[in-house]
């Protein structure tokens, strides 16, 4: 849809720079947001990795995805060895498809959580950069520097945040940006106090992004690169966080690399034997969460909260009635037939016929059920 929009206004797609998301696997393992069999949602994310490499330079064709890993209670080692081993997916799939990865090495990017222990949370971002060159570098021979360089963003921990006494959460977010800072981070999201309660009302939205800009030009922090390194205690962590990545990477090359893990829900079912350990050792207060478990109070919280319109919902519905009604049907139907006949051949990059598709003014859910026909669905 961008591409299309970027036609239209006469802007040239070498020039668009930006982030898509695009990591499948992450859906599987942590979110359940899936519809297609695995190896046939890696082959349209190849065909992203493929467009954008020819097409669009500037463009971050991935961003590979610890973090909805972690919000759903894996812990930092478990986080970045996912996440290397999906990234590890993505990079062999594309050479196998013929792309070089000295090339589309330069647009992969990374998302992490900012999770509450502060030290830890520096080492892992420390380590991921060590992990990721090794591993473009060992296993994949890569050369290229920028090509070797773990980008990433980070956001803080949503999980992390509670629905009691939650101006408690601007202190969490505020620890966990400056973890990320310190741990060179190149973008942070700090999440809002209330978003354990609703989507965030512009006031508390407003304190989460003073909360970064603070961090950012009065803290001191982004002054200097990597400041923390020669800290006994941050180099012994960052090299026990590297080995134990490492580890668990190779243990799931044995299983036959991310997607056969996932296939046997492996990563699965550790995050959910991780998550159920922290809870029981919330429930034993072992872990402490302030507020929660400990320091409770009995005031009522009284603040606004953020409401929905749901008059939008009717709205848009109308729109989308009367965006169909004016379109020619029968070169949308033409569109994803095309899409149906191809989506069946292999080597065949999709992007175009998705492009034309969507130039015809096909909705993103017809364009999606004309892969259903042909991928099916992922049970």
């Amino acid at each position: 849809f961008l591409v299309v929009l970027a036609k239209e206004k006469n802007i040239p797609l070498s020039k668009l720079r930006g982030t898509v998301q695009n990591d499948i696997l992450k859906e599987y393992i942590a979110r359940g947001t899936f519809i297609y069999p695995p190896n046939k949602s890696m082959r349209l994310i190849t065909d992203i990795f493929e467009y954008c490499s020819e097409n669009m330079p500037k463009w971050n064709t991935i961003s590979i995805s610890g973090y909805h890993m972690r919000e759903a209670g894996s812990n930092a080692i478990q986080e970045l060895g996912f996440t290397f081993s999906n990234a590890i997916e993505y990079v062999q799939s594309a050479i196998d498809r013929g792309l070089d990865p000295n090339n589309f090495g330069k647009q992969l990017s990374f998302f992490f959580n900012g999770h509450n222990n502060f030290f830890e949370e520096i080492a892992k971002f420390r380590a991921a950069r060590r992990i990721w060159s090794e591993i473009m570098k060992k296993r994949f021979g890569v050369s290229n520097k920028k090509a070797l360089m773990c980008r990433f963003h980070v956001q803080t921990a949503g999980s992390t945040l509670t629905a009691q006494q939650p101006d408690n959460n601007i202190v969490r977010t505020g620890l966990q940006a400056m973890a990320a800072a310190l741990g060179g981070a190149q973008s942070i999201h700090t999440n809002s106090k209330d978003e354990a309660l609703s989507l965030p009302t512009e006031k508390s939205a407003e304190t989460a992004l003073r909360t970064q800009q603070i961090i950012a030009h009065e803290s001191g922090i982004c002054d200097m690169v990597d400041p923390l390194s020669g800290s006994f205690v941050i180099e012994e962590l960052t090299q026990k966080i590297e080995s134990d990545t490492f580890e668990l990477i190779k243990k799931i090359d044995t299983l036959g690399g991310a997607i056969e893990a996932i296939n046997h829900n492996f990563q699965e079912n550790e995050i959910a034997s991780t998550a159920y350990e922290f809870q029981k050792s919330l429930e034993s207060k072992n872990s402490i969460v302030v507020g929660v478990n400990k320091y409770q109070n009995n005031k009522k919280d009284d603040f606004e909260t953020q409401k929905i319109d749901e008059k939008a919902i009717q709205d848009q519905l109308k729109r989308l009635k009367s965006f169909k009604q004016k379109r020619d049907k029968d070169r949308v139907s033409h569109s994803l037939e095309l899409i149906r006949t191809n989506a069946d051949k292999k080597n065949i990059n999709l992007m175009p016929f998705i492009i034309k598709a969507i130039k015809s003014g096909a909705t993103l859910g017809e364009i999606s059920d004309a892969l259903r026909d042909i991928f099916g669905l992922h049970q």
